[in-house]
């Protein structure tokens, strides 16, 4: 499967904050259209964010989950490893594998039963799980650029080449 790449630049949190909108548009989009079921039948739904301390990782992810519909306060996982939030029949988790030192602690954590078909698993500092997670549909790598952020989004999966086309449509 070929890979598809879209960076862009994120100015302030603002541009943070309605990329993480336009996320999750296209995600709730495409199970209204059933995509996922169609393009991969029984996975998950994985998003994957990379990036430095304070890249934006956790403001991204609250931007989209806060378009999703979730109510209240969304707290970072640092501390507690999952936030999990439901919308309607759609479950998301939130993971940050920040403090792990052992790249086995996701599957000793029983994080693996998260990836099923309806949930959106959202997953920060992927790197220490050390290439044993399944592929995501998007790799968001997040870095500083210009006193803000730039996001380079790369598709892995052929239902994150879908979105990521019609996130660049957007």
């Amino acid at each position: 499967m070929s890979t598809a790449e879209l960076t862009l630049d994120l100015p302030d949190e603002q541009a943070t904050d309605a990329l993480g909108s336009r996320l999750s548009q296209v995600i709730l989009a495409s199970l209204k259209n059933k995509q996922i079921n169609e393009l991969e039948t029984g996975a998950g739904a994985a998003i994957y964010l990379r990036g430095d301390l304070g890249a934006g990782k956790t403001a991204l992810v609250r931007a989209l989950l806060r378009a999703a519909g979730v109510t209240g306060r969304i707290k970072s996982p640092s501390y507690a490893l999952l936030e999990s939030y439901k919308v309607s029949s759609l479950y998301f988790y939130h993971i940050d594998f920040y403090r792990f030192n052992d790249s086995s602690e996701w599957q000793d954590a029983g994080f693996r039963e998260l990836f099923r078909p309806d949930a959106v698993v959202l997953i920060e500092w992927p790197e220490k799980a050390d290439g044993q997670l399944p592929a995501p549909d998007l790799l968001i790598d997040l870095s500083y650029k210009d006193g803000g952020r730039a996001a380079r989004i790369e598709a892995q999966t052929k239902r994150g080449v879908a979105w990521l086309t019609t996130l660049s449509e957007m």
